[in-house]
């Protein structure tokens, strides 16, 4: 967020430097019209058009973040300010109707903004398609599971418990697979002495949104305990499940966060395991997966 302000300068500068150039060139081959020769109306409804296409550049360069979709964008309207601001120019300077040049300053930019817009439009449409996907991804999780940790948005304990067992009777019924992930945070008891309780508690919401995002539709996440959190996996075989939980691995060892008050790198790890339904109930499955993440941090390798 802090660079914007030198974004929007980057744009406004370049545009004004434009403009400026083109005003300097047709100053130097055309004649300044007097003022009974200026249609005021023309003035004022391109001007207008101008006020406005720069209004538009600067709510998007504040509305939006950096990057590839709002270059195309605010390109595009600098090539339509800058097309329109020749307009405006020509009501007070007359130029000889000879130059070819003078045409191509306002109307070539034209075509070059739309297609600029029309490419950042499309991008800023499949933007869109993403991050709607990602939100009905989510409202369905947050709708379909309320039995809500007191913490993170996500099911407690007993939610877990609870769908385990429909889980293990549908997968026997349908003969399907069923797998468990299990995500315990390491060291997470040294994050929270060092930064204290909300921030640590802040780490932990985040890191849960993560692994949402990571997770299908049908997944079902729920915080066992603590910074523990198991994953329960309709219909996956062994090597997806595997997969998957690598996959979660990284994302958390990838997450990058900065404390709120002392913008410190903290640094998060996570040991994760998959354990796959047998002829377990739903207690014994529970037991045996905490007792393989247990085992599991104990090996020299999850040493930190």
């Amino acid at each position: 967020m802090k660079k914007k302000p030198f974004l929007q300068s980057y744009y406004f500068y370049g545009l004004s430097i434009a403009i400026a150039v083109g005003l300097i060139i047709m100053s130097i081959w055309g004649d300044v019209k007097t003022t009974s020769k200026v249609d005021w109306l023309d003035v004022i409804s391109e001007g207008g058009m101008v006020v406005l296409a720069l209004f538009w550049l600067a709510l998007l360069l504040r509305s939006r973040p950096a990057g590839r979709v709002t270059q195309l964008l605010a390109l595009g309207l600098c090539a339509i300010v800058f097309s329109w601001s020749m307009d405006v120019a020509d009501e007070f300077i007359r130029m000889p109707s000879p130059l070819i040049w003078q045409n191509w300053l306002e109307s070539l930019p034209i075509p070059l903004a739309l297609l600029l817009l029309s490419i950042g439009i499309y991008q800023w449409h499949q933007e869109e398609i993403a991050i709607s996907a990602q939100m009905v991804k989510r409202e369905r999780y947050f709708r379909e599971h309320r039995l809500f940790d007191k913490l993170i948005p996500v099911g407690g304990a007993a939610y877990l418990k609870k769908q385990l067992k429909l889980s293990l009777t549908e997968s026997k019924k349908l003969q399907q697979p069923l797998a468990l992930i299990a995500i315990d945070l390491d060291n997470f008891n040294m994050i929270n002495r060092l930064y204290g309780p909300d921030e640590s508690d802040h780490i932990l919401q985040l890191i849960c949104q993560l692994l949402v995002l990571n997770l299908r539709d049908e997944d079902l996440i729920c915080r066992l305990a603590g910074d523990r959190f198991v994953v329960l996996l309709h219909n996956t075989p062994e090597h997806e499940a595997q997969q998957m939980s690598i996959d979660l691995q990284n994302a958390v060892a990838s997450f990058a966060y900065r404390t709120r008050q002392y913008h410190q790198r903290v640094y998060i790890s996570a040991t994760v395991v998959t354990t796959m339904a047998r002829t377990d109930d739903s207690e014994s499955l529970m037991k045996r997966l905490n007792l393989e993440i247990n085992k599991t941090r104990q090996q020299p390798s999850n040493a930190i």
